[in-house]
């Protein structure tokens, strides 16, 4: 899953990204409003952790034009302040979740998955492909009923072919949602990771399409 994170304090913002990227998620960080408009416009984003107080347009105006353009991708906003107030005006412009700074990283880590789950409730939380169970919500692999244990990062790879099984998922899809932006390695990274998970799920779950990309099926 790919996470944007707007916020101005760059020192806050790293720290987040980089816990975050740890929980297995691709995380991307602007530390301006107008660019996380433009950014969260442009890419696809299963979450946004976005500031209020922000240089170029504050977080309310972001998270309005967001929710204008018809955009459904849950907000978590953040902000010094703590008025009741402030968090009726960011929740009125479509925000889904409010957190007060200073904050505890576990709670938004909380919110932050609470979110995704919310989200997940009307697609399908765990994906069936054949003998392979993906639980999108607990991050866990089970093949025939058994735990399968699989980095973040191997997770991520496989959870963007379980949700489109049978289709083929080119490198470039698969790179856009686990890698982040800034990424500006070799494309064929994903080989490694491909190549991690025949070896822990069996060979014959993932098929190669040459030329295109991947295919996740039942047989293996």
């Amino acid at each position: 899953m790919r996470l944007l994170i707007v916020e101005d304090e760059k020192r806050l913002a790293l720290s987040l990204a980089k816990g975050l990227t740890a929980e297995g998620y691709a995380v991307d960080v602007v530390h301006d409003g107008l660019d996380g408009l433009h950014r969260a416009t442009e890419g696809t984003y299963d979450l946004i952790v976005l500031d209020i107080m922000l240089p170029g347009m504050n977080g309310y105006h972001v998270c309005g034009a967001l929710r204008a353009a018809g955009s459904d991708v849950p907000v978590l906003m953040l902000t010094a302040k703590d008025g009741e107030y402030d968090e009726a005006e960011g929740l009125d412009t479509g925000a889904d979740d409010y957190l007060t700074k200073p904050f505890s990283y576990v709670v938004l880590v909380a919110r932050v998955k609470a979110l995704l789950r919310r989200r997940g409730r009307s697609a399908q939380p765990v994906l069936r492909v054949g003998a392979l169970a993906v639980d999108q919500g607990a991050r866990r692999v089970e093949k025939d009923g058994a735990e399968v244990p699989l980095t973040a990062k191997e997770f991520a790879v496989l959870e963007q072919l379980a949700v489109r099984p049978g289709e083929v998922v080119s490198k470039a899809e698969i790179l856009e949602h686990v890698w982040d932006f800034a990424y500006e390695g070799d494309v064929n990274i994903i080989e490694v990771y491909v190549s991690a998970l025949r070896r822990k799920l069996g060979a014959g779950h993932i098929v190669t399409v040459r030329g295109a990309g991947y295919r996740l099926v039942a047989g293996g």
